[in-house]
């Protein structure tokens, strides 16, 4: 009954009032009131709901009044579940009862007095439940790209804006003397509770990369705590007493907790509880205890500061060391970092609200751009384990069985014979994301070079681990789109938040920003007062128009996260060329969705033998690949050959795209020899006699006599079905559509994938590009759940 009072009918289908949302059907409002979002808003709404009918208001009070004495008081009318305290003013606070009836006893009573004060006591007041609408996004990008336009058009180099960007997003002097006292109030605080304790700041507030409102992140040291609370432990056996010598653990918090035994959840539980009560202006104190690394988050109202303290995040500490030395020894690493974090900010390629999602995390970032630097010739910094050779012995560091060693000081490494601008390191930035090959590859800043990403499809240690940090470690990194190791724990890959979705838009940006730096624009100040430089690389989605052309191509992207065990291993022991035979397996489960799944009559081509008989069967045995399929793949290889070491030049036109179909000279020109003759790479030409791709939803629904949430592809007799039942009932086409379906295989200097070149032949009833856009999404999902099947049966077998 409340879900059906919060849909209401619009002239255009339905809206949800509780979400905010508009429905077209029925169908979709079915749908949505099932759902996670509109569940998750209805029990927060009953909670608050219940919260009021069980709360009373109190004014009257004073700073002085602390919250055990309310809660005393007010116990006597019934148990108190909960109290909240105005701890700015100390002027109110909030009761809630476990029951109604001590609500109704505490109203019934005409005077209140608490220690000499007249309290007035009142209900709640009850307000209606409303979503929050997220703030336009793509306004606040668009008012921070205002805020840096004028003074960057009127600079005279991009250099200089690169300069000017760090001037307006660095943390001022002020903030940092500020974040500092914060630091120094916590130490106090948590001193008092937990004795030799150390409060220590890391990640940007204090690595030299941070930003105006950035979180303050403390890591709380408790090692010394646990030696003191040992000591007097021991102290306090032997004296017969539970006194130490020096008293401290008779008033310390530490005699109702054991560190030594005590969860992380339990001290962090504890640490919120000091924050709640001792810390002036901590709000909204909450302990997120399903995070990687479990931490305690409060908001500081008077410094409107977002705060995260954990107690088990050394590595942090040490990374924070570690991006202090590369800044130190480095000075052209603040300007990029501060300028390619603002861009991915502006392209929402970064920057999570919450610090969750799918998006890159500004140290995910600083990594990749360190990274970038370690690749230039010669290089502007050196590897990590480089770093390590030229420490000292007093400088070796080891946490938690990895090797963390450096030089302390920056004078100790050799300054870089690297002369290259700022500019031209922001261009080499671009092209060299552009073209990287990020499904075949994990990025090792260790090593300063990106490892082959069969070396950790099959292992049971981290790769590039030292012999005494592999006895500790017992897994290699969890893999994804965008592998990047931790500098120290390579068991750690930083970028592993991320989603398909999100590596795909960060190497299309990088490519869109590498045809834009080659331009005139970005290299020269415009006479006319137009944007140019960093403005045009900072202007958000939607501002510049941009005219492109529609490439009728599906990728099916390599994804070593999801393949199935046995092909993972087969992979690893191709090492370097494991290109073919994962190329070969997904052109059998292509062939398999075409024919078994969408009722598809494919036949090879005429002009160029690709040998389908090899992949009748979906699972023949890749060393059966016919040698037309072996020449495509080498043809897609050498289109992406190597590229040259050196580094961009700015206004210098692009190369042709290794890809290109062009196969004709432009007027006057010789064509290429490389060219000449080449014959066509082979293709299937796919009949399709009904249009398999309309009312899939719908039959679906009717063969599970229910609605199903799960994606299309992701299971092969249900989809099969599916065609079937579509081929039964409905009437074909007027006329059978037919398409040419070129596979090619894309690797080397850019992300590994298949790519499928899809072209009518023969298209009388006009349905071309509605079953492509079909199979955009259907093609991908279903291709891999194949390649899951044929692995299940191949290992039953």
């Amino acid at each position: 009954m409340e879900a059906e009072s919060d849909i209401k009918t619009t002239p255009k289908g339905f809206n949800c009032g509780l979400c905010n949302v508009n429905l077209p059907n029925q169908s979709s409002v079915d749908q949505h009131v099932k759902g996670r979002k509109h569940r998750t808003l209805r029990t927060v709404r009953s909670t608050r709901k219940t919260q009021e009918q069980h709360s009373v208001f109190v004014s009257g009070i004073t700073p002085l009044v602390s919250q055990g004495d309310v809660v005393e008081y007010f116990t006597q009318f019934g148990p108190v579940s909960d109290v909240v305290m105005d701890k700015d003013k100390g002027v109110y606070a909030i009761v809630q009862f476990a029951e109604t009836d001590s609500l109704r006893a505490t109203l019934s009573r005409v005077e209140h007095q608490l220690g000499g004060l007249k309290l007035r006591v009142k209900p709640r007041e009850k307000k209606d439940f409303k979503l929050i609408p997220k703030k336009n996004s793509s306004q606040n990008l668009q008012q921070a790209l205002e805020r840096l336009k004028p003074q960057l058009c009127q600079l005279v180099s991009v250099d200089a804006q690169m300069q000017y960007v760090v001037e307006r997003l660095q943390l001022g002097d002020n903030e940092k003397k500020a974040r500092g006292l914060l630091v120094q109030l916590l130490q106090e605080v948590f001193v008092e509770f937990f004795p030799d304790s150390q409060i220590q700041p890391f990640g940007s507030s204090v690595n030299t990369f941070g930003v105006h409102s950035c979180d303050l992140d403390l890591f709380l040291d408790l090692d010394n705590t646990k030696v003191f609370q040992a000591r007097a432990k021991s102290t306090a056996e032997q004296a017969g007493e539970g006194a130490s010598d020096d008293g401290r653990s008779e008033d310390s918090i530490l005699s109702d907790i054991d560190l030594s035994t005590a969860s992380p959840a339990e001290v962090l539980d504890l640490v919120a509880a000091i924050l709640r009560r001792c810390v002036p202006s901590a709000h909204k104190v909450t302990v997120v205890g399903g995070a990687r690394l479990p931490v305690v988050k409060f908001h500081h109202h008077q410094l409107n500061l977002q705060g995260d303290i954990t107690i088990n995040n050394r590595l942090a500490v040490r990374n924070t060391r570690f991006l202090q030395l590369c800044s130190g020894m480095e000075q052209r690493l603040r300007p990029l970092a501060y300028t390619i974090r603002h861009w991915a900010k502006q392209k929402q390629l970064a920057g999570n609200p919450s610090g969750a999602g799918p998006l890159l995390n500004n140290y995910a970032l600083t990594l990749l751009l360190v990274f970038f630097l370690q690749r230039c010739e010669p290089p502007v910094l050196p590897a990590v384990d480089r770093l390590k050779d030229m420490a000292c012995e007093e400088e070796a560091c080891v946490i938690d069985g990895w090797d963390c060693t450096f030089p302390s000081q920056p004078i100790a490494v050799p300054p870089s014979t690297n002369t290259q601008d700022l500019s031209s390191l922001l261009f080499g930035f671009f092209t060299f994301y552009a073209k990287f090959d990020f499904a075949g590859s994990v990025i090792s800043l260790r090593q300063g070079r990106a490892l082959p990403i069969t070396d950790f499809l099959r292992q049971d240690q981290p790769e590039g681990a030292a012999p005494e940090e592999k006895s500790t470690k017992l897994h290699g990194p969890k893999l994804g789109p965008l592998n990047l190791l931790d500098p120290f724990d390579l068991s750690h890959n930083v970028a592993g938040n991320l989603n398909e979705r999100a590596q795909r838009g960060f190497q299309k940006e990088c490519q869109e920003a590498d045809k834009y730096c080659r331009s005139l624009q970005y290299q020269r100040k415009s006479t006319k007062g137009k944007s140019w430089g960093l403005v045009r690389l900072f202007t958000p989605h939607g501002e510049v128009p941009q005219a492109r052309t529609e490439q009728l191509t599906i990728s099916i992207p390599f994804k070593s996260a999801s393949l199935p065990e046995s092909l993972r291993n087969r992979l690893h022991e191709a090492a370097g060329g494991f290109r073919l035979p994962w190329f070969r397996e997904v052109c059998c489960a292509v062939e398999g969705v075409f024919r078994g799944v969408l009722a598809c009559h494919l036949a090879p081509s005429t002009d160029a033998a690709f040998g389908a008989e090899s992949f009748a069967d979906g699972g023949a045995d890749v060393e059966t690949a016919p040698a037309s399929l072996e020449a495509s793949l080498n043809d897609s290889c050498d289109g992406v050959g190597s590229q040259s070491g050196g580094a961009p030049v700015s206004g210098a036109k692009r190369p042709l795209s290794s890809s290109s179909d062009a196969a004709e000279s432009p007027g006057g020109k010789r064509p290429r020899l490389a060219k000449r003759g080449r014959p066509e790479p082979p293709h299937w030409v796919c009949v399709q006699k009904h249009a398999v791709w309309a009312g899939r939803r719908r039959v679906r629904r009717e063969l599970i006599k229910d609605t199903d949430s799960r994606p299309e592809g992701s299971c092969v007799e249900l989809e099969t079905k599916v065609t079937a039942h579509i081929v039964e009932r409905e009437p074909g086409l007027t006329a059978p559509l037919e398409v040419k379906v070129q596979p090619q295989v894309i690797g080397g200097t850019e992300s590994t994938k298949a790519v499928l070149r899809l072209e009518p032949v023969s298209d009388e009833a006009g349905v071309f590009h509605d079953f492509f856009h079909f199979l955009e999404a259907f093609l991908p999902k279903m291709v891999e759940t194949l390649l899951e099947k044929e692995a299940g049966t191949a290992s039953r077998a």
